[in-house]
């Protein structure tokens, strides 16, 4: 009797575990299924957002409660089970047929959504500001700021932020501060006037990398022809051997600052600020925008000659003289007599030389 009890007892036993091993087995391959099976996302996809410091349990939490994922305790336990629970902040695109193991591993590599944004050459420091302000996911910190307070977030050993940052195309990542892109920006500025400054031509008029900075920030505004920048560094530079005024309309613009309505007249070359260098010798005290590359080296490799003057053509070019004589009738014939057609830029056509 003992014995038929004994050998039951052990039938039932083999029973409950082949029934729990049929069981984990079912669930097992439930799980594989599942695991592989392409969420309930949109036709469209989605754009997910995880912020600094969230989690990939917080991350499965926020789908299963719009319905796409399912069992996200499951995901959560085997991404800490396989090592992979780690996840990295930023903007993600859920593309359809994505499932719960593509998820987890996009998370946990960080492949997250790349946004650009371009400072073009040629900008003032507020409207890269605003065009900061105005890309698309960059938390903007900068704008609306008084100068002083902008200088402080952007913690730069700098007394004034014109013609700090390289204009070129940043890539980020969705959530990126504008002070942390103007930082880099800088960076790739300062690396510039580094690696330029110790090769520069001999006896230029200037004591420091940020004066060529500032020479470079009138040439870039004075033309857009890039086979014209040095020969324009040239003219500036001769001027300044010889003590004579720039006379230089971007820097007046600058220098009348919003009451700049797009027009300059004969009483704002005359009126003194800071910048008028039709009043004031020498260069002015800042940058008056973000000077390019070939602006940069333009102003610390200026073409030699003996032209003194030029004047706007009508096509984005200039005619250069070598006396007042001759440049004034460049002028009568350039610019008072203005023809229909006239562009103070380049064509977009125009052939680069």
């Amino acid at each position: 009797m003992i014995h038929l009890a004994v050998g039951l007892i052990k039938r039932l036993i083999l029973l409950a575990l082949l029934a729990l091993l049929v069981s984990a087995l079912g669930a097992l391959q439930y799980f594989k299924q599942w695991y592989a099976e392409p969420m309930a996302l949109p036709e469209d996809g989605l754009h997910y957002q995880l912020k600094s410091g969230g989690s990939l349990s917080g991350a499965a939490s926020d789908l299963a409660g719009q319905g796409i994922l399912k069992h996200p305790q499951v995901l959560t336990f085997y991404a800490r089970l396989s090592g992979q629970s780690e996840v990295r902040a930023g903007d993600y695109l859920l593309e359809p047929g994505m499932t719960p193991r593509q998820f987890m591993k996009m998370l946990n590599t960080g492949n997250v959504v790349s946004y650009t944004v371009t400072l073009i050459e040629g900008w003032t420091f507020a409207q890269a500001v605003q065009a900061l302000a105005e890309s698309e996911r960059i938390d903007s910190q900068l704008a609306g700021q008084s100068p002083e307070a902008q200088l402080a977030m952007l913690d730069l050993p700098i007394e004034h932020p014109e013609g700090w940052f390289f204009p070129d195309t940043y890539h980020y990542n969705g959530g990126t501060t504008d002070v942390a892109i103007l930082q880099r920006a800088y960076r790739k500025m300062r690396q510039t006037l580094d690696e330029l400054w110790p090769g520069r031509d001999v006896g230029l008029p200037y004591q420091t990398p940020y004066e060529a900075l500032i020479m470079a920030s009138i040439v870039e505004r004075e033309t857009g022809a890039s086979w014209e920048r040095r020969k324009i560094a040239g003219v500036f530079v001769r001027r300044l051997e010889n003590n004579m005024r720039l006379q230089t309309d971007p820097t007046v613009i600058y220098g009348m600052g919003d009451a700049y309505q797009g027009k300059i007249g004969r009483a704002d070359l005359t009126r003194p600020t800071p910048y008028n260098t039709y009043v004031i010798r020498g260069l002015p005290p800042t940058p008056i925008a973000l000077p390019g590359a070939q602006a940069v080296y333009a102003s610390m490799h200026p073409d030699p000659g003996s032209e003194l003057y030029f004047v706007a053509k009508g096509d984005g070019t200039h005619v250069f003289s070598d006396t007042l004589e001759a440049h004034n009738d460049a002028v009568r014939h350039y610019q008072i007599q203005r023809r229909e057609g006239y562009r103070s830029t380049v064509s977009p056509g125009a052939l680069e030389q």
